[in-house]
């Protein structure tokens, strides 16, 4: 492998760095492009409900009972949220041109370790309807826990927010990135071309390549 001057290829990146950040200007204009135009603003929205105990009772046998039960249904809970008899019921009530399987894809349902906490989010294009999801599916999910289980030990712990920013845009953060990507890139293009470059451009490129001392130049003079 042929190696590299870490000099000369210093002082061709330099003499290039017009080439370089060119690059970078128009891989942040396509970015900036992109993000402002053509990437679709997405907006969470999330509720966290937390198992408690369905009975006034204050003996600790039976709040340890409750306490084990609760961590026990943690798992079936966060299966019954996306159940298809839940997802239809969201999907009639408010009234939403998608199939249960395409809901399903949109809801996120995380169980909080060691906890009997389970988070419910949402992720639409629509802000106010990703709220509005949240909170139908939460209501939704209580009552059909009611109705299997025949327990209300299902509370609400933060309620769904109107998210007003979108979570998956943040110009300056993503310009920054577009810069590094495009110069990285600028850079990249220029050391392969300096890299398979194999002209001569001085007499000491003769000695190095052909081990060969050079005894004169001939200039080049343009005729009048």
């Amino acid at each position: 492998m042929e190696e590299i001057n870490l000099k000369e290829l210093f002082r061709f990146l330099l003499s290039k760095i017009k080439v370089i950040i060119l690059c970078m200007l128009i891989v942040m204009l396509l970015g900036f492009i992109y993000v402002y135009f053509l990437l679709t603003p997405m907006y969470h929205s999330s509720t966290t409900l937390i198992l408690v105990s369905d009975n006034n009772n204050t003996n600790s046998s039976m709040v340890q009972s409750d306490i084990n039960l609760n961590k026990n249904l943690v798992s079936t809970y966060s299966e019954i949220v996306k159940s298809r008899t839940v997802l239809k019921q969201v999907i009639k009530e408010l009234d939403l041109d998608m199939t249960v399987k395409e809901l399903s894809k949109l809801i996120e349902v995380e169980l909080v370790e060691n906890t009997e906490i389970i988070r419910i989010e949402v992720s639409n294009k629509n802000n106010k309807l990703a709220k509005d999801m949240v909170t139908t599916t939460a209501d939704t999910f209580m009552k059909e826990v009611q109705e299997i289980y025949n327990l209300t030990n299902v509370s609400i712990i933060d309620k769904a927010y109107l998210e007003k920013e979108p979570y998956n845009i943040d110009l300056p953060k993503q310009m920054i990135i577009f810069a590094v990507l495009g110069f990285g890139f600028g850079t990249l293009i220029t050391f392969l071309i300096f890299y398979f470059d194999t002209t001569i451009k001085s007499a000491s490129d003769i000695e190095e390549k052909l081990d060969l001392p050079v005894i004169g130049n001939v200039t080049l003079v343009e005729k009048k």
